[in-house]
């Protein structure tokens, strides 16, 4: 999930269930197992039995042997029970499929075009049980810790695909892939749910009505993104300026004020996470979830973290391929790194939490689609971002704040349109389609740029 506190992603689960709020469980699995009967309007959830087949391959509540008196029986029940639960937790893990005939795939060398979409689609579902796995967790380590585990793994798909991309020199496409995170949460994701939630909830012909969220956390978080488009424009500036006055040393200033700025980012995304976790925590408990049951985890915590593990290295292992095909995309599709790390990466580690975004939107809960949207950027902006320019620096690569003209006008310009579009704390379907249109232009003008038209001045910067 993205950067949520722990409440907030109960909710999250809650409003996706088909369970009711009375009586139920806190998580709903895709095939629950249960049937429901009615009693002064409220639901209680009796079990149905099933047959020994169904239960131990369907129900995620119950595996038979793991009450078995062999300690061998109950090992390998409970191993299985977790995997089914696992499994069954999303609906986009049936593209779990994709995993080994990616990792096949990259290893046996196959056609470029081939290993980039088998993996594209393979780290998909990862990311989905990455997220479920770091929420049962959370769960266990209560709601501060929930919440910062939350933020840490947020966008680890993102994290560790643009690592191995750093790694590999390929800094073009970190700084497109952290831009395009970026965009398609304030752009894509928050203009679906303005549109298709004003749309359904648009009220009647001449007398239509708007959803409401938070305004005060919507323009605080706005400002923050602010502060971030400040830490791009700025380099641009001084590399203008350095240029202009023929200084030779422009790719050495360039770095030590990215450094700089990468600190002083970081350490106002760590204020921000006391902010929010801590002391103001009133102002992001979106719909009164403090008052809310507490939630019951469906695997154990050494189970969930053995899941997150093994998970991460798969998604270690399909972005390493996928990242060693672009090169070869680039050159047989013709299309440039930037739209490859603009458009199509971001989609890979956030599909599921877009969908979850939208959904909450037509269910009129929209502090929670807000802060999915602007929360999940704000991470991508203030921590992540800046995290890789120190990774950067660590390992000698010369990743900056430096972003190609093109790219830092795109985002200044992008921060500037949600700021006024949120600001009055209401939403309708034309600032949604208005803010859709704003990303499919970004989106077209990335696609209609070769990649040898571009300033290569995104990281190996030109002396």
């Amino acid at each position: 999930m993205v950067f949520v506190n722990l409440n907030l992603s109960r909710q999250l689960r809650r409003l996706m269930s088909n369970k009711p709020q009375c009586g139920a469980g806190e998580r709903t699995p895709l095939i629950n197992g249960e049937t429901t009967s009615s009693a002064d309007h409220c639901h209680t959830v009796l079990p149905r039995q099933r047959s020994g087949a169904l239960a131990f391959f369907l129900d995620t509540n119950h595996t038979p042997g793991r009450d078995s008196r062999s300690s061998v029986v109950r090992s390998l029940a409970y191993t299985w029970h977790v995997a089914k639960v696992t499994l069954l937790s999303s609906y986009v893990n049936f593209l779990l499929v994709m995993v080994p005939l990616g990792i096949v795939a990259g290893a046996s060398n196959w056609n470029p075009t081939a290993v980039f979409t088998i993996n594209f689609f393979a780290i998909i579902p990862l990311a989905a049980v990455l997220s479920f796995a770091t929420e049962e967790i959370s769960i266990k380590l209560g709601e501060t810790m929930g919440g910062l585990l939350n933020a840490t793994f947020g966008n680890a798909v993102e994290l560790i695909v643009s690592i191995i991309a750093l790694k590999d020199g390929q800094i073009e496409v970190v700084q497109s892939s952290m831009l395009g995170s970026i965009l398609s949460n304030l752009l894509l994701v928050m203009g679906m749910c303005f549109f298709f939630g004003g749309l359904v909830h648009r009220g009647e012909n001449g007398a239509g009505t708007e959803q409401s969220f938070s305004a005060a956390v919507a323009q605080t978080t706005c400002s923050l993104m602010t502060i971030s488009s400040a830490s791009l424009i700025i380099p641009a500036a001084l590399y203008a300026v350095l240029d202009k006055n023929g200084f030779d040393e422009k790719r050495q200033s360039i770095i030590v004020l990215s450094r700089g700025t990468a600190i002083i980012l970081l350490l106002l995304y760590v204020l921000y996470l006391v902010f929010q976790l801590r002391t103001h925590s009133n102002l992001f408990d979106a719909e009164g979830q403090a008052e809310e049951a507490e939630a019951e985890p469906s695997i154990g915590a050494i189970s969930a973290a053995a899941v997150l593990v093994v998970v991460t290295i798969l998604v270690a292992i399909c972005a390493d391929y996928l990242v060693g095909s672009i090169d070869d995309i680039v050159e047989s599709a013709h299309i440039s790194k930037a739209f490859i790390g603009l458009i199509l990466i971001p989609i890979v580690g956030n599909a599921a939490e877009h969908v979850t975004a939208v959904v909450v939107a037509l269910r009129d809960k929209m502090d929670l689609a807000m802060s999915v949207a602007i929360g999940s950027s704000i991470q991508i902006a203030l921590g992540v971002t800046p995290f890789l320019v120190i990774v950067g620096w660590v390992i000698g690569q010369p990743m900056t704040l430096h972003f190609e003209t093109f790219e830092t006008v795109a985002f200044a310009v992008s921060v500037l349109v949600v700021t006024y579009t949120v600001q009055d704390g209401r939403s309708n379907y034309l600032e949604g389609a208005m803010l859709l249109g704003l990303y499919i232009i970004i989106a077209v003008a990335f696609y209609a740029a070769p990649s040898d038209a571009m300033d290569k001045v995104t990281g190996y910067i030109r002396s």
